[in-house]
């Protein structure tokens, strides 16, 4: 548990000054604590849906929104080692709560996955990371794609940009000239995980299937010292240039507000955006343009968010965790949850009619299941994502040689 104790440190410098609590009116129903990290506008109205939907099924939502992914995290698991668990916390699928399974301080949840069929209607992706040693620890929300490229049509219009990027070659051309045309190229937050969102859907698209998967499942040391990884890696500081000054720090929903107030033109980030895009009332294929990757073999990221339910003797909790966790899969919440997050269900069975222009492109690209990679934290423990971000947020923000960054890749993977 060492890298639980070092979260707990963190945990405790985040305590007291992002959290939030709003006890539920009713306090005899069943009182679900919950841990997220949903706090933008477009995420605070999407899970309200959720606490809407488990106050109509009798519960009593407590909020604890944590600012900050790895600062929630860092809160959530500070908790569960204290002894002082939530009834449930978010987390991505994907190995950042394998710690906590190992040290059997989850519930598992294999009376709804079998319910559900988790077993076959789940993306490998998610399926694969949920499960651990035959029994499910989580239940999925939802399907991120973590690398969309997202443009402004009225900045390309501006600029003179009469046609949609169909290859790398022509995205890069088009980034030319939005900058040409004074506005700020890409939109970027420049931080570490937000510089690790544009490497991955470099990689994807440059790269391809393959070298992804040696890159980021394999951690081939021949594949990240190769020329094709080279040409990946420049083409990621290529990017840079179109950035503007005011790109450090910033944080991923302001990035998106540039396009949305027409200053910018294109942004690579996961399907989160929309959210914020919807909450600005801009329509998809109308206001803005969204494409999942270049080309009809360009792998589909697969990443998600999903809520761990911490062992606990106090039967009022369990009871909160098995009714929260049954309103989770409901259809009705699944539905409703994805269309305001701008995310795609990861239930199969609903009615897709009523999703947006992006959301049928990317179902229509999630049907080809030869093209779905995890994210890079699907393949990777905590720890190695952590060094491997270290080293592009570096190779991204200095003069490093490109040589070295492979050396440094290869050697962050290597642990």
């Amino acid at each position: 548990m060492h890298r639980a104790h070092k979260l707990a440190l963190a945990a405790a410098l985040a305590l007291g000054c992002a959290t939030a609590h709003a006890v539920g009116p009713q306090a005899e129903r069943p009182k679900a604590e919950v841990i997220h990290w949903w706090t933008s506008g477009g995420e605070s109205a999407a899970v309200k849906t959720i606490a809407d939907a488990y106050r109509a099924a009798g519960g009593a939502w407590i909020d604890t929104a944590v600012a900050g992914n790895e600062q929630a995290r860092a809160v959530a698991v500070n908790r569960i080692v204290g002894g002082n668990p939530p009834a449930a916390a978010q987390f991505n699928a994907s190995m950042q709560f394998l710690d906590l399974v190992e040290q059997g301080m989850l519930n598992h949840v294999d009376d709804i996955a079998a319910k559900e069929r988790w077993d076959t209607t789940l993306p490998a992706p998610i399926r694969d990371v949920i499960k651990v040693k035959g029994h499910y620890y989580a239940v999925p929300l939802n399907v991120h794609m973590p690398t969309w490229i997202w443009y402004s049509k009225a900045a390309f219009k501006k600029a003179g940009i009469a046609k949609e990027p169909a290859t790398m070659d022509e995205l890069f051309a088009a980034l030319d000239k939005l900058k040409a045309a004074g506005l700020i190229a890409l939109a970027h937050g420049g931080q570490s995980w937000q510089e690790n969102i544009v490497f991955m859907a470099v990689l994807a698209n440059v790269g391809g299937k393959d070298l992804y998967l040696s890159v980021f499942r394999d951690r081939d040391p021949r594949a990240i010292a190769s020329e094709p990884f080279r040409q990946v890696l420049l083409a990621f500081k290529r990017l840079k240039s179109y950035v503007d000054p005011g790109s450090p720090g910033r944080n991923w929903n302001d990035a998106t507000a540039l396009l949305v107030n027409g200053k910018a033109g294109v942004q690579i980030m996961g399907d989160w955006v929309k959210g914020e895009l919807n909450a600005a009332r801009l329509t998809a294929g109308n206001q803005y343009g969204c494409i999942t990757g270049f080309g009809a073999r360009a792998p589909f990221l697969i990443q998600g968010d999903a809520f761990i339910f911490p062992k606990s003797a106090n039967a009022d909790t369990i009871k909160a965790q098995k009714l929260l966790a049954g309103v989770m899969v409901a259809p009705a919440t699944v539905a409703a949850f994805n269309r305001i997050k701008g995310s795609l269900p990861v239930r199969a069975d609903l009615d897709a009619s009523a999703l947006d222009a992006c959301a049928q492109a990317a179902l229509a690209v999630m049907k080809d299941r030869t093209r779905h990679v995890g994210n890079g934290e699907v393949y990777l423990t905590p720890d190695q994502n952590g060094a491997l971000v270290d080293v592009l947020t570096a190779y991204w923000n200095t003069a490093m040689p490109v040589e070295k960054a492979q050396k440094n890749i290869a050697a962050a993977l290597k642990g």
